[in-house]
């Protein structure tokens, strides 16, 4: 990876002093968005910032939790819109559905992460 460097500003972050970071190293590092880390003074005019990365699942359910409501956003706009309206789930959907899922199990064990 090649390095890029990132200017630091001077910040006031409520009774403390901080650093800011640019937006573009956020970016160009997602990775260390939200992230925590430790600062080591190794001369000086130097510093070492250590970050913790987020774990990438965390951002995953974000990214999963988007998308989903922006799906059902989209599918409210169609129903409310539609010529006839929103359609109404009836039983006789429903009996349908079950018959189409008779037999179907899910294995709730597949869908989590191995520890």
């Amino acid at each position: 990876m090649a390095a890029s460097p990132y200017r630091v500003t001077p910040a006031r972050i409520g009774n403390s002093s901080g650093l800011r970071l640019p937006a573009a190293f956020y970016r160009d590092h997602p990775q260390f968005s939200g992230a925590a880390g430790q600062v080591e003074v190794l001369s000086d005019d130097s510093l070492l910032l250590r970050f913790d990365p987020v774990q990438a699942e965390q951002g995953d359910a974000e990214d999963d939790s988007l998308l989903l409501g922006l799906f059902l956003d989209f599918l409210s706009r169609q129903a409310l819109t539609a010529d006839a309206g929103p359609v109404l789930y009836t039983e006789a959907m429903a009996d349908d559905d079950e018959e189409l899922l008779a037999g179907v199990s899910v294995d709730a064990a597949e869908d989590q992460p191995a520890p």
